[in-house]
């Protein structure tokens, strides 16, 4: 157990450093240094009292011994020199063990204060050596502060849930242990006590014959990518008392070297995210994937022996994504090798995150012998779920070990029908492997299976927004005092009724209130959900992608409790069913108004969190398969002027005679030389009053700006359009809009109806050589906009310049092969934009069809 002595040491140490080393890993870093240092002279002390030499601070190095620094005729500036200094060169002394050498790799002083070093050190000075059991808890304790994440989305693991796998897994005194992610080696250290723990009489171990024992402390092993972690991990293995402590510096993922040793009982914590720079895997995962997580809990699968078990926490993605690597991981874990599966509370983390895992329990032997998988759900782990995690007395896991062993005890011994899951705790259910094959997901949500059985024919239950949701009313800020450009930092943006925009967030252009501690209750979040309850929007909703807005009046801000995530939240306000609920209940129209009272009184389903969590990330998936459709849509220009130069190239390599004629690049000629225009007639030649019900169509801005030849407001007779044939449009016309959204173009088709340009376009008829696709596709590019938008006329509504003017325009003319080929290169890419619109509408159905399944339950 850890003294409260030591204990104050520690936070000591600590608290001497934290002016000048703010982060708690280097902190750990510093003090687990000068640990060693410390230790390494009283090593060298007891070997000289007891007859002997110094080992290690000898020769060149016996000027950096411990009792050297603290030498009382030195002063601080020269006790700081030196204490750098040594610590810098000692992984170079040849005196020292591997061990030692490898925890003063990269060491060094991280400030320059000589009063702080010497605080910092006088307080180290009071720690003796020994390889007693405090000594390692102390050191445990010092690892404690190592909560926050790690740069490839490492956590550090809570004692008591490393403590609990270890208790499941029950790793024996002849077994290998792997930890292929160590971190500071913490499932290692409790492996080994567990082993002491289970072969004692009166002290730990005291069972172990020195053979055993000497055995037992070879059969660890952890790996970990960061030399920093393995730093740890040696020393925290070496104070527990593994004198050659099996740590390496090794990417599990990329590196082959260790890919045939295997393992008896692996237990790991993973990274849970993918390196922003990604990862190259090996081939020889059974699993292709560029995940970590998903690589990981492949790797350890795959190292068991065949009487091997394995712990490991995963992300809530391992449990039920719908990519395929997960689905294939899944697929591979429940036909080879998983028995149970953990549902964790999603605060075990705190405070340095509030992410969702679960436990996976795996032993082949045991796989093999049973049809179906244990799910097991942790409400209470002992402690509550906020920043500090103070201990309570709800404690599942006790309970959660009891049944597993259970489960474990009735399959080894071949009676699966003797583990009754009827009113067993922590709502353990079992499930079929065949159930969880049926549509090829292999989903390891347990609630989810838990609510097929029990709630076959109902629904999910119904619950009024405000039982799960806190619900503010805005502010009425008057007009006068809002401005739009502000000065200062006093002003904050107001959201308004008019902010809302169509894609579900809030338009930029914003008026600013001077902020005073009044309005703070009236604070917009970035994230906040956000609802219309006044006017022809009544019911809109809106995710505020600002940060510190303030509330206007007539708009809702809406934020979950503990029992609604916030992604379900949004998805479920942002549904057709809401939205109908509040016109239908507004009444419609532009004076619509709905209460705060009738928002809150709104029945919405309400699932167990695990499902609404599976539901986000399934709408997730697909959203992001829009979002990444709309992308390459937006970004998309047919890069016209690019292929005219690969053209030309392959062009002169098959006709070199051509390199002098075409050494500037495709011949240049006006537009007029190549085209007929037709401007549309003067406005007064198609009068209102000379259109008839059906007969000889009017093409309007209309067509050519959306490129639509289906719909027709205006007709004329034939006689008025035989007066008017020479503005006739006829197949492969071109026809541009002139006025206000001008450049506009498009080709008029086979079979189109027979009629005439209206006085807002102009037609281009091409000549033979000239390919009309081809030239409506470089009429479209920026080059030729550019051009045309150059020469516009008009004030408030612009004008296409002169015919004149548009005839003079210059345009590439390549041989007609070439414009065909450019075009067939374009029309290709525009089929995979096509069919990214396609996708869209996919999914969009896709998203629809997840949210009326939420509501049909």
């Amino acid at each position: 157990m850890l003294d409260n002595e030591t204990k104050r040491r520690i936070d000591t140490a600590r608290d001497i450093l934290v002016g000048k080393v703010p982060d708690p890993k280097s902190q750990v870093e510093q003090i687990t240094i000068a640990l060693v240092y410390k230790f390494m002279d009283d090593m060298d002390k007891e070997s000289i009292e007891l007859g002997g030499k110094p080992s290690f601070f000898t020769g060149d190095y016996e000027r950096y011994a411990w009792s050297k620094i603290f030498d009382p005729r030195i002063g601080g500036h020269e006790m700081l020199s030196l204490y750098s200094e040594a610590i810098v060169k000692l992984n170079q002394n040849p005196n020292l063990p591997q061990l030692f050498r490898d925890i003063f790799k990269n060491a060094y002083l991280p400030y320059r204060d000589p009063e702080t070093l010497k605080l910092f050190l006088k307080t180290i000075n009071e720690f003796t050596y020994d390889h007693s059991e405090r000594l390692g808890d102390a050191f445990e304790y010092l690892l404690s502060v190592l909560g926050s994440q790690g740069d490839a989305g490492q956590f550090r693991t809570p004692r008591h849930i490393i403590d609990f796998m270890v208790q499941i897994v029950n790793p024996q005194k002849h077994e290998t242990v792997l930890d292929p992610a160590c971190g500071t080696a913490g499932f290692l250290i409790s492996s080994y006590k567990h082993i002491l723990k289970e072969n004692s009489k009166k002290t730990p171990g005291d069972l172990l014959t020195p053979e055993e024992r000497k055995k037992l402390l070879t059969n660890f092993k952890g790996y970990d990518i960061s030399p920093d972690m393995v730093r740890l991990s040696l020393v925290n293995m070496y104070l527990h008392g593994f004198v050659q402590p099996q740590i390496v510096e090794y990417d599990t993922l990329t590196s082959e070297d260790r890919w045939n040793e295997y393992a008896d009982v692996i237990l790991a914590n993973p990274p849970f995210m993918t390196p922003k720079g990604g990862i190259k895997p090996h081939k020889r995962f059974s699993v292709q994937s560029n995940r970590s997580e998903v690589l990981f809990v492949d790797y350890i699968a795959e190292h068991l022996t065949p009487t091997g078990r394995a712990a490991v926490i995963v992300p809530e993605g391992i449990i039920f994504q719908s990519a395929n690597a997960y689905k294939t991981l899944r697929k591979m874990l429940v036909e080879n090798c998983l028995y149970a599966v953990v549902s964790l509370p999603a605060g075990v983390f705190n405070p340095y995150s509030g992410v969702k895992t679960s436990i996976l329990l795996m032993d082949k032997q045991l796989a093999k012998k049973t049809d179906s998988i244990l799910f097991v759900k942790i409400e209470n782990d002992g402690f509550d779920l906020g920043a500090q995690r103070r201990q309570i007395d709800k404690n599942d896991l006790p309970d959660a070990l009891n049944v597993i062993r259970e489960y474990i005890t009735a399959i080894r011994n071949g009676k699966p029908e003797t583990f009754i899951i009827d009113e067993k705790p922590c709502g353990a259910l079992l499930v079929k492997k065949e159930k969880l094959a049926e549509n090829g997901e292999y989903n390891l949500t347990g609630d989810r299976y838990r609510i097929v059985e029990t709630r076959r024919h109902q629904k999910w239950p119904m619950v009024e927004l405000g039982e799960v949701c806190e619900f503010i009313s805005g502010f009425a800020f008057k007009s006068e005092n809002l401005i739009k450009n502000p000065t200062d930092n006093e002003y904050l943006p107001v959201i308004k009724i008019g902010s809302f925009e169509n894609k579900g967030k809030i338009l930029p252009e914003l008026e600013y209130h001077k902020y005073t501690n009044d309005f703070e209750k009236y604070l917009v979040k970035k994230g906040d959900i956000l609802i219309a309850m006044t006017g022809a929007t009544v019911g809109k909703t809106a995710v505020s992608q600002f940060d510190n807005c303030l509330l206007n009046q007539r708009v809702g801000l809406v934020r979950n409790k503990d029992k609604i995530i916030h992604e379900y939240l949004r998805e479920i306000l942002f549904s057709n069913s809401f939205y109908q609920y509040c016109q239908q209940i507004a009444g419609g129209g532009a004076q619509g108004n709905i209460s705060p009272s009738l928002i809150q009184n709104f029945l919405i389903p309400l699932p167990p969190i695990e499902v609404q969590r599976e539901i986000v990330a399934e709408i997730e998936g697909y959203q992001k398969l829009i979002d990444g459709c709309r992308q390459v849509i937006d970004t998309w220009k047919p890069d016209i002027e690019g292929y005219l130069d690969e053209d030309l190239k392959l062009y002169l390599e098959q006709h070199p005679e051509k390199k002098e004629e075409l050494k500037d690049g495709w011949p240049m000629v006006r537009l007029g030389e190549v085209c007929t225009f037709v401007r549309g007639p003067f406005g007064g030649s198609l009068k209102k009053e000379i259109f008839v019900q059906s007969g000889y169509a009017i093409y309007e801005q209309y067509h050519a700006i959306y490129e639509d030849f289906t719909n027709f407001r205006y007709f004329i007779d034939e006689d008025k359009f035989i007066e008017m044939k020479r503005f006739e449009v006829k197949t492969n016309d071109i026809i541009m809009s002139c006025s206000g959204t001008m450049g506009k173009t498009a080709i008029v088709p086979e079979q189109a109806k027979k009629g005439i340009i209206n006085q807002a376009l102009l037609k281009l008829t091409p000549q033979k050589e000239l390919y009309s696709v081809f030239l409506k596709i470089y009429m479209d590019s920026r080059e030729f906009q550019i051009k045309l938008l150059g020469n516009v006329g008009g004030a408030a509504i612009q004008n296409v310049a002169s015919v004149k003017v548009l005839q003079e325009i210059p345009i590439p003319l390549p041989p007609l092969e070439i414009q065909q080929r450019i075009v067939a290169k374009i029309e290709a890419e525009r089929k995979v934009i096509d069919g990214c619109r396609e996708l869209i509408k996919t999914y969009e159905e896709k998203i629809k069809r997840v949210i009326d399944k939420v509501w049909e339950g």
